[in-house]
Parts: structure tokens; C-alpha cells; sequence
């Protein structure tokens, strides 16, 4: 059964956690992307703007990872979309229709490298049409971005989703059978009777906020070139989430590799090879003589 995220009504309207806590990190972003904006004299105009165009891109990039995905040990991939069951019925208002079931964001889930392609590209264009830097915007955004990923991981929680395997540490949490994979199903399998699991999704968002502020740091105490800061971004985030993958029972495999790691992988060699490239020395010009 596909998972639904926890949600209340207001009035006929569905509200779900888990697209509240991705609205809340969006404005935690943007507060903090105008005063990073504003403390390197640009107007923090924009950013309100550029934070609607980048989270409606990222929504759909962020979904198109997802449902072209094919998690281990789930049922819920591509197939399942695309083929299996393309349209639910859904109602609005007192209408019913079919709605195709890729586009139901609050049923299933959303990929982050998906989300970061699809945000960035938004902020492209929003950068060229109002003639704006784009690498200078890109650094405004990062420590955004990822207080917004530290924020938004709490969505996992509310879902239960996310998780590792069992453990008896102290911080591990309790997973519903339901919401269990079929690998967990039966934990008697297992050397500890145990209901609780590595909480996967709070590795992964207090190294973002960690990250968070280191890049804050960097930004303000560093010297260093427009883009600096995002590719410091790349790497962080990326290294975080290699470690966080190795856990990950439920992983897209690409071969016998998460993929989310082949991406951090690139994304980590992206962010280094721009930074260290941007600092080579120039290379001398050979004199011209007359013959």
C-alpha cells in the first residue's frame, strides 16, 4: 500500500504535515536568503520570487526523481506509476476526477537531488531574465537550501519513512508495522527483539543544520569567489548523504549502487573541480617575436 503523510482538515481542504514542514523550511530558507542577499548589498527583493519559482520547480523535480525511482524491497516505483496505477480518483470539493497518480506529491514521496536540479534550474532562469549573477545567487540561497533540507527531513519522521535498520541505541525510533518494509516485517529474524530503527532522516537533518552554519561561517570569514559557497554546499550535502545511504535498506540501486550516492559522488567532485579549477594560476602566454 502507497504511504500517506499524516494530515487534518481545514474546512474541505487537506492539509498534510509533511506539506506544511516543506512550506516552513521554504520561508526558513528565504529569511535567511534576503539577509545573506542583503549584507552583500543585492536587493532582497528578489528572493521572495526566486523562492516561489524554486520550490514549484523543485516540487516537480524533486517528484520526477521519485517516481522514476525503484526503491528496494517496495512495490512503489516507475512501474507502479506509469503502468500499474497511472490515476486515482481524487476529490475536491465535492468533484471527483482522476488525477494522475505521479502528480499526488502527498502519496509516496519526493527525491532531494530532483528537487536541488529543478530549484537551481528555476533560479537560472530567474537569474538570466532579471540579469542577475547567477553564482552570487547561488551562494545567497545555499545556507537556505540546506536549513531547508534540515527542516524538511522532519517530514520523513511524520511519515515514517526514511529509516535504518533495527537498533537498540537509545535515539531509535518505533516504525508501525504498517509502514514497515517487507524486510522488517518480521523482526524476529533479527538478533534483538526490537521495534525501533536508526532514525535515518535525523542523521541526515542535523548534518544539515551543522552545515548550515558552517557554510554561514565560510560566507563570512572566508575570501572567497561568487559560487564558492554553493560548491561548498555540493560538497557537504553530498558527503553527508553518501553516509547516510550506506544504512538505507530501501535505496534506488542503480547496478548494485544507490543511487543517491552515484549523485553525491558527482556532486562532490562537481563542487571540488569548480573550486579548485576557478583557482588555477593563469597560464602564461607565450611572447609573440618577429621572425
Amino acid at each position: 500500500m502507497l504511504p500517506i503523510s499524516p494530515s487534518f482538515q481545514v474546512g474541505p481542504l487537506t492539509i498534510h504535515l509533511y506539506g506544511v514542514l516543506i512550506v516552513i523550511g521554504a520561508i526558513a530558507a528565504g529569511i535567511l536568503t534576503s539577509i545573506e542577499a542583503k549584507r552583500k548589498g543585492d536587493d532582497p527583493e528578489h528572493v521572495w520570487n526566486i523562492v516561489t519559482w524554486c520550490l514549484l520547480a523543485g516540487i516537480l523535480g524533486a517528484r520526477l526523481y521519485h517516481v522514476l525511482s525503484s526503491p528496494q524491497g517496495s512495490a512503489i516505483g516507475f512501474r507502479y506509476y506509469f503502468i500499474t496505477n497511472p490515476f486515482e480518483t481524487v476529490h475536491v470539493f465535492g468533484l471527483s476526477f482522476p488525477f494522475p497518480t505521479a502528480l499526488m506529491i502527498w502519496n509516496g514521496g519526493l527525491g532531494i537531488y530532483g528537487g536541488i536540479a529543478g530549484g537551481v534550474l528555476a533560479l537560472g532562469v530567474y537569474a538570466w531574465r532579471h540579469h542577475l549573477p547567477l553564482a552570487r545567487w547561488l551562494d545567497h540561497g545555499a545556507p537556505g537550501l540546506i536549513l531547508a533540507q534540515a527542516i524538511g527531513r522532519w517530514g520523513n519522521f511524520v511519515n515514517q519513512e526514511l529509516y535504518g535498520p533495527p537498533t537498540t541505541l537509545p535515539w531509535g525510533i518505533p516504525i508501525d508495522a504498517q509502514h514497515r518494509l517487507p524486510i522488517y516485517a518480521d523482526l524476529s529474524r533479527f538478533p534483538v527483539e526490537s521495534t525501533r530503527f536508526h532514525p535515518l532522516f535525523l542523521y541526515e537533518s542535523l548534518w544539515n543544520l551543522s552545515g548550515c552554519l558552517i557554510l554561514l561561517f565560510v560566507a563570512r570569514r572566508l575570501r572567497l569567489c561568487d559560487g564558492d559557497v554553493f560548491c561548498s554546499y555540493l560538497i557537504f550535502y553530498g558527503l553527508g548523504r553518501l553516509l547516510v545511504e550506506s544504512l538505507r535498506p530501501d535505496a534506488w540501486l542503480i547496478g548494485n549502487i544507490p543511487a543517491a550516492q552515484i549523485f553525491s559522488a558527482l556532486s562532490i567532485v562537481l563542487g571540488a573541480a569548480i573550486i579548485v579549477l576557478r583557482r588555477r594560476p593563469e597560464v602564461e602566454q607565450p611572447s609573440k617575436t618577429g621572425a
